[in-house]
């Protein structure tokens, strides 16, 4: 018998370490060659790491939500027979053969990993095997397409994912989770409470956490607001989406898009990241548009490349695209980082007005709220004035105030306006 030490592979360029997200073995278990078997995050990219070899965990390193460092010891596993160094480092070249840049099969929701560090293999068969508390799910439940973080919750709460009902698309989400506790005895006819919880802030979750926090403590935040008509850009996305044809429905997002491309240049400054290590500002000319997407595991921000050279419907295919890629856990760190500028919506939770958090280190952040319908006084085009319904909208941008200032972001806001109220201009090159 032999152990192969598997070493945290190297999963990305500058990546340093992982953390932990979900075990998929545990010690003891029997392992085959590809199986997967642990994932892990860095950047804001979940991947899933396989087995080079077959044969029997022995110990592992570290529980969910511990971080280990590129090249550490990341699980050992006992294998039949002697195994030569060449044989070791033909298992590590197999691995390197069978990544692909894909991902995995849908429904999945890691990438996979390119383990490039060397394993190690020991003769030593009289270490007697730790025990290890196990954090993976059954055979069963491991079918069940969940994200690490339901998984997880599920594990907190003592609920076989097998059990609960799932969501039209077959994936069990944080909702059904809570409808199972409701319907299961989480809440009593008489209203009384379900139990508490602790829940471990890991994975996304954490460096969500970390992310925000950081952009609070370091960056001096301000927010405008202001609020535009929007009726005739409603009446014009309506147009559009009835003559669309094969083209991608129009929302909202893909016009709102357009007008801060076609604004930006007069105001640069809202298009820029700054380093304030190095004291030094960067105004973008194209703009890599962050567009905050709510996942199961929590906020991700998919970047739209070169938004400034996409028309409507460009814009509303990648917006699409890149949504689905975030939701399903596919979207590479590639389509996770770069932007120069967030643009953040809760749709129709939006809200009257929200003050939102800048993605660091940019120095803007645009919020469009919630559509409303009210009574306005608008020109009867006669000279005097008239009373109609109109619908709504107001336009939050929250900025970075050792870059950018009042006036300039007011202004910009105020482009915006323009042409979001005169919407023909919007389809002028």
């Amino acid at each position: 018998m032999a152990r192969f030490i598997f070493k945290m592979p190297d999963v990305g360029e500058g990546v340093a370490e992982a953390e932990v997200v979900e075990w998929h073995v545990k010690v003891g278990d029997r392992v085959e060659e590809d199986q997967h078997l642990v994932d892990v995050m860095t950047d804001k990219a979940t991947i899933d790491i396989e087995s080079p070899v077959a044969g029997t965990v022995v110990d592992v390193a570290g529980e969910v939500g511990d971080v280990i460092a590129i090249g550490s010891m990341l699980l050992v596993i006992e294998v039949e027979g002697e195994v030569s160094e060449a044989e070791a480092e033909a298992a590590a070249e197999q691995i390197e053969d069978e990544v692909s840049d894909e991902g995995q099969a849908e429904g999945s929701e890691p990438v996979r990993a390119e383990p490039v560090a060397a394993p190690h293999f020991s003769s030593d068969a009289a270490q007697e095997e730790k025990d290890s508390p196990s954090t993976s799910s059954g055979r069963t439940e491991a079918k069940v397409l969940a994200s690490p973080a339901v998984r997880q919750r599920a594990r907190d709460l003592g609920i076989d994912l097998a059990q609960v009902k799932p969501a039209a698309d077959g994936r069990v989400r944080h909702a059904d989770l809570d409808a199972f506790l409701a319907y299961n005895g989480g809440f009593s006819a008489a209203g009384k409470a379900r139990a508490d919880e602790t829940i471990k802030v890991i994975g996304l979750r954490k460096r969500i956490a970390q992310n925000m926090a950081a952009a609070k403590r370091h960056i001096p935040h301000f927010t405008y607001v202001e609020e535009c008509d929007v009726t005739d850009l409603e009446e014009l996305r309506a147009q559009l989406n009835a003559a669309r044809g094969d083209k991608p429905k129009l929302t909202m997002l893909p016009l709102l898009i357009t007008a801060i491309c076609k604004v930006i240049p007069k105001f640069p400054m809202i298009n820029a990241r700054y380093d304030d290590e190095a004291n030094v500002v960067t105004r973008y000319g194209a703009v890599h548009l962050g567009m905050a997407a709510q996942t199961d595991s929590g906020l991700m921000v998919p970047v739209i490349r070169d938004a400034q050279a996409k028309n409507l419907w460009q814009l509303a295919r990648e917006i699409g695209r890149l949504a689905e890629a975030a939701r399903s856990g596919k979207a590479t760190s590639e389509e996770l980082s770069g932007s120069t500028l967030t643009v953040t919506s809760l749709g129709p939770l939006g809200g009257v007005a929200t003050t939102p958090v800048i993605n660091r280190p940019e120095v803007a952040i645009i919020g469009p709220n919630r559509i409303v319908e009210r009574p306005m006084f608008i020109s009867d085009g006669m000279g005097g004035e008239r009373i109609a319904k109109r619908k709504l909208m107001n336009i939050s941008i929250s900025c970075d105030h050792r870059v950018v200032d009042g006036h300039d972001a007011a202004s910009f806001v105020q482009g915006m306006k323009k042409l979001i109220e005169t919407p023909a201009l919007l389809l002028v090159d």
